[in-house]
């Protein structure tokens, strides 16, 4: 219960704040975005950059090219890259997805059409980086997230954070 209140009271700080921050919560790195024009592209694609060997990404809008770019040199690199994208957003006009197609990129789409009794979006937004790091938040990696919404971003350096993502990605990538 203290921690909540403790997180609670984190949060509000760090929400009320005009500038971007470092926040360390026992021992865990915690950088902090917010859009519009608040540097979460830039740290998103910093990041992306910075993987060395696995990148999974679920993402509910996806259209960012610098983004985009980033994931497909990630690729280049070596780095193993996985993509869980909603299935309707996948379709949009500028979508990223038949690029990660073409770049032989694995990619999911859910929620998966052939199964009728799913309903609703895969709304989640995150990319677990080598097993190390989380990127979350309410920010899409889109134009719009970056230049006109209000968004939020976090960037979590912390492995067991990272392997409570990755678990819940492996059960949607196995669905």
């Amino acid at each position: 219960m203290k921690r909540r209140i403790f997180l609670l009271g984190l949060a509000f700080l760090v929400f009320s704040c005009g500038k971007d921050q470092k926040v360390v919560i026992s021992g865990e790195s915690i950088d902090v975005y917010f859009s519009p024009n608040g540097g979460a592209l830039s740290a998103i694609v910093r990041e992306i950059d910075g993987a060395k060997g696995t990148l999974d990404i679920a993402m509910f809008s996806f259209t960012s090219r610098e983004i985009g770019d980033a994931v497909l040199r990630a690729k280049q690199r070596g780095v193993k890259v996985r993509i869980i994208l909603d299935q309707g957003q996948a379709k949009e006009r500028f979508s990223r997805y038949p690029l990660f197609l073409q770049a032989n990129i694995p990619v999911k789409l859910l929620p998966g059409g052939e199964k009728k009794f799913i309903k609703g979006l895969m709304h989640n937004k995150f990319a677990v980086i080598d097993g190390k790091e989380v990127i979350t938040g309410s920010y899409n990696w889109t134009a719009s997230a970056e230049k006109l919404n209000y968004e939020n971003l976090l960037i979590i350096r912390s492995p067991d954070l990272a392997k409570k993502y990755e678990d819940y990605f492996e059960k949607m990538w196995e669905r």
